[in-house]
C-alpha cells in the first residue's frame, strides 16, 4: 500500500510539473490574438525562451489526464492557425519572417511531443498500477484465506484440545494405599520454591499434602498437619510450624519457600506471606534421587505409609523451584495472572501416577 501510495505521489508530481508551461503558452497566445502582427513578433521573440516545463494539478486518473492532454493539444493548434490565418492577413511576410513561424512551429512541436511523452508514461504508471493492486488483492485474499481455514480448524478441534497441567489429583479416603506418585525425582537443592493448590475435606488435620524421602532419611522434604498439632514443614527431620490455615473445605493456593542459607523459610497462602522464620536445617543441601509422594508421609523410601497421616481431597498445580521465588511472583501465580511451571518439577499430567483409588480429573 505504501508503495501505491507513492507512486501516486510521483505521478501526482509529474503531471504538475507541466501545468505551467501551458498556461503560459494558453497566456501567450491570448496576448498575441489581441495584439498587433509587430507588437505580437516581439512578445514572442521575448517570451519564447521563458516558458517553464511545469503543469498544474491534473486529475490522478490517468484516463482523465490523456483526454484533457489532448483537448489542450487541440485548442493549442486550433488557436495557432487562427492567430496565423490573422498574421497573414494582416503582416505583410516582411514583418512576420518565416523562422519566427518556424519556431512557434517548433516550440509547439517540443510541447507536443513532451506531452505524448507523459501521456505515455501515464499509461504505463495506470498499468503498473493496476498489476500491482491487483497482486496485493489477490495476496492478501490468500492470506485471509489461510487464516478462515486455520480459524476453522481451531474451531472444530477445540473440543479435543487438553492443557497437559489443566488437571486434579482426587485423594477420596483416609487409607495407607490411596496415593500419588511423581515421577521425576529432585537434585541436589540449596534452595527451593513448592507451590501448590489444595482443598482439605478431612478434619481435624489434613494430612500430608506431599513427601519426600531420600535413602537414610524419610523426612527430607514434608508437609503436614497431623491431628489437632498446626501444619509443619519438616527439612531433614528438623521442624518448622507454619501460620496456614487450609482445613476449611475450600481451594487455597499454598507456597513454600527455603533456602539452605541460615535455614531461611516463607509461607504464603492464597499469594499473602503469613510467615516467615529462620534456622530450619541451615547449611543443609537437599539430596537428590528421592522419590516424591503426594498425600501420604513416607517411613522408607517410596513406602510404609500411615493411614492417620494421609491427606484426603484434591490437589493441582504441584510446581517446585530450584530457587526462592518473589513475594509478587507467588501473588500471581496466585491470581491466576501469570503461568510459571516449576523448572525442576511441572506439573503435566505424563509426570503424575496415582495409585490405589487415587484419580486424575
Amino acid at each position: 500500500v505504501l508503495q501505491l501510495r507513492e507512486t501516486v505521489l510521483q505521478q501526482k508530481e509529474t503531471i504538475g510539473n507541466q501545468r505551467e508551461a501551458i498556461r503560459e503558452l494558453t497566456g501567450k497566445l491570448s496576448r498575441c490574438e489581441s495584439a498587433d502582427g509587430k507588437s505580437a513578433t516581439g512578445t514572442w521573440k521575448k517570451e519564447l525562451g521563458k516558458g517553464k516545463d511545469t503543469m498544474g494539478d491534473l486529475p490522478r486518473d490517468p484516463a482523465q489526464v490523456i483526454d484533457q492532454l489532448s483537448r489542450t493539444m487541440q485548442t493549442l493548434k486550433d488557436r495557432l492557425e487562427s492567430l496565423e490565418h490573422q498574421l497573414r492577413a494582416n503582416v505583410s511576410y516582411a514583418a512576420l519572417p518565416n523562422d519566427l513561424r518556424e519556431m512557434l512551429q517548433r516550440r509547439l512541436g517540443d510541447l507536443e511531443r513532451q506531452l505524448l511523452s507523459k501521456v505515455a508514461e501515464l499509461e504505463d504508471e495506470k498499468s503498473l498500477l493496476h498489476n500491482e493492486t491487483s497482486a496485493h488483492r489477490q495476496k492478501t485474499e490468500t492470506a485471509l484465506n489461510a487464516l478462515l481455514e486455520r480459524v476453522s480448524e481451531l474451531e472444530k478441534g477445540n473440543s479435543a484440545f487438553k492443557s497437559p497441567d489443566e488437571f486434579k489429583v482426587s485423594l477420596p479416603l483416609r487409607t495407607n494405599y490411596l496415593y500419588g506418585k511423581i515421577k521425576k525425582t529432585l537434585p541436589e537443592l540449596y534452595a527451593f520454591t513448592v507451590c501448590l493448590w489444595l482443598r482439605s475435606t478431612a478434619s481435624p488435620g489434613i494430612g500430608t499434602p506431599f513427601s519426600y524421602a531420600v535413602p537414610g532419611q524419610a523426612n527430607e522434604i514434608v508437609l503436614i498437619e497431623w491431628g489437632n498439632n498446626p501444619i509443619e514443614l519438616l527439612i531433614n527431620d528438623k521442624v518448622a510450624q507454619l501460620p496456614l490455615f487450609i482445613s476449611d473445605g475450600k481451594w487455597h493456593h499454598i507456597c513454600i519457600t527455603w533456602t539452605t542459607r541460615d535455614g531461611m523459610w516463607e509461607a504464603f497462602q492464597d499469594g499473602e506471606k503469613l510467615g516467615t522464620g529462620e534456622n530450619l536445617a541451615p547449611w543443609h543441601p537437599i539430596k537428590p534421587g528421592g522419590v516424591l509422594i503426594l498425600g501420604q508421609e513416607q517411613d522408607t523410601v517410596g513406602g510404609r505409609f500411615d493411614a492417620t497421616q494421609a491427606f484426603v481431597g484434591e490437589m493441582s498445580q504441584f510446581n517446585i523451584w530450584d530457587r526462592v521465588l518473589k513475594a509478587e511472583d507467588i501473588m500471581n501465580i496466585a491470581n491466576c495472572s501469570t503461568n510459571m511451571p516449576g523448572n525442576i518439577i511441572p506439573w503435566v499430567d505424563n509426570n503424575v501416577d496415582v495409585f490405589g483409588g487415587a484419580t486424575k480429573w
